[in-house]
Order: structure tokens, then C-alpha cells, then sequence
């Protein structure tokens, strides 16, 4: 029964790696996803700054971080550029992004 063993060891084996596999990429796919929504909260920030939209540019990077999942951590407006930074879950993590926008230096 020698052999019994080691297959079972290499299915564990198998099953750890692909379990560490998919919690990797799960985490990226989180990253990917509120570094989105922290590029379209800036973007919005940015665009309300600048008046080519009305309202409020911290209150808009809100809205659009609710509407991609996310939620408004901080947001700074310095003239036209605007710096947000978004905070979603990863299991029972809080993860962050940060994004800033604006016009060229």
C-alpha cells in the first residue's frame, strides 16, 4: 500500500496548491476591481473641480464609488486635480486603492 500514500499525498498536495492558486487570484481580481472604481471616483472628482459637471467633486467621487461597490475613505481637491482613495471587502479584510486625476503638470 506504499503507493496508496503517496497518491494521497499528491492530491493534498494538488488541492493545497490549487486552493493558494485561487485565493491569489481572487486578490487580484479584488485589487483590479477598486482600482477601477478608485480611477472613476477620481475621474469624477476631477470633472466636478474642473465644472464640467455640477455638485459637489467629494460628494460626486462618493456616488461613483457606491454605484462600482466601494466607498469614499478620502478625498482631497487641490484646484483641478483631485486625489480619492476607496476601500472595499476582501473576505474579512478592508482593502484599499488610491487614484488621482487631473490635468497634465
Amino acid at each position: 500500500m506504499p503507493g496508496t500514500t503517496f497518491a494521497a499525498g499528491i492530491v493534498a498536495g494538488c488541492a493545497t496548491l490549487m486552493i493558494g492558486l485561487a485565493a491569489g487570484s481572487a486578490a487580484a481580481v479584488s485589487s483590479q476591481r477598486l482600482a477601477g472604481a478608485a480611477d472613476a471616483a477620481a475621474l469624477a472628482a476631477a470633472d466636478t473641480a474642473s465644472g464640467a459637471v455640477s455638485g459637489d467633486p467629494c460628494g460626486r467621487a462618493g456616488e461613483i464609488a457606491a454605484a462600482s461597490g466601494a466607498s469614499l475613505e478620502a478625498c482631497a481637491v487641490d484646484g483641478l486635480i483631485a486625489t480619492v482613495t476607496v476601500s472595499g471587502p476582501f473576505g474579512a479584510l478592508a482593502v484599499t486603492a488610491s487614484a488621482r486625476a487631473g490635468p497634465p503638470p
